[in-house]
């Protein structure tokens, strides 16, 4: 009896033989689809035809060979799970993976490190700048943006007035946002007259710019210069992506903790 798909209720996704105590072989399929599929099921788990259950084993061993020759082929051409794309993010993108009208830091992601699922790790507002991870892996992006990992973020901002020891002191105790949300410590550093870098263990919506609110200050520009031990690679310019694996993100930035 020639065993093909349509044979077995149009159903085509696992099919595999598995050999009972009493030494009779059962066909057990997995069913998915197909009018007449569990009928045929029931009439293949009673039979005892040896023909018939030979054909499907033969059937079987195909499939599985063609599933052992289609993932040789996805190694050879270089399937990867998941991707990690590292971006230097310029002002006017949404930290998104798509919208309507506006352009999305997916959108820039470059054709060949393109794929369905893409999404950035947190979010930078519009006119923030500089470091910022694109993938598809959802546990990953989970364990970098968790407020349970503490993992430092570090910025300069260019601000409408300079920082004092005060404000210095208060960011390290924690500030308290205007709607009553308190922050955890914060370091804050003079790197020039108006110029400061701060560095946070956590991402509220529109944090830094709300923390610099409670001490009377204004963000002019916002650039984010690491995460982690991870920098925006030299000569990475703004607007354009590397591809990076997983080991060195966890290295630099998790220390393991996302595996």
């Amino acid at each position: 009896i020639p065993m093909k798909t349509s044979d077995l209720g149009g159903v085509d996704s696992l099919y595999s033989i598995v050999q009972m105590p009493s030494g009779v072989p059962v066909a057990t399929v997995a069913i998915n689809g197909g009018a007449n599929a569990g009928i045929l099921a029931a009439k293949i788990l009673a039979t005892s035809d040896e023909e018939l259950l030979g054909k499907l084993k033969d059937y079987v061993e195909g499939l599985k060979n063609d599933v052992v020759k289609k993932a040789e082929k996805l190694d050879e051409i270089g399937y990867k799970e998941y991707v990690y794309i590292l971006m230097n993010k310029p002002s006017g993108v949404l930290s998104a993976s798509n919208d309507k009208s506006r352009q999305t830091v997916v959108d820039l992601v470059p054709d060949s490190m393109k794929r369905q699922g893409l999404f950035p790790v947190g979010r930078l507002d519009k006119d923030t700048t500089g470091l910022l991870l694109i993938t598809d892996d959802g546990v990953f992006a989970h364990n970098c943006i968790s407020p349970k990992k503490a993992i430092p973020k570090s910025y300069i901002a260019e601000l409408d007035g300079d920082i004092n020891a005060d404000m210095i002191k208060e960011f390290k105790i924690g500030v308290t946002l205007a709607d009553g949300n308190l922050c955890k410590p914060a370091i804050l550093e003079r790197v020039d007259k108006n110029i400061a870098r701060i560095i946070i263990t956590e991402g509220k919506y529109h944090q830094i710019k709300r923390m610099f609110g409670t001490v009377g200050l204004g963000v002019n520009k916002l650039h984010r210069e690491s995460i982690g031990n991870l920098k925006i690679p030299d000569r990475l310019y703004e607007g354009e992506c590397v591809e990076m694996t997983k080991a060195e993100l966890e290295s630099q930035i998790l220390l393991k903790t996302c595996s």
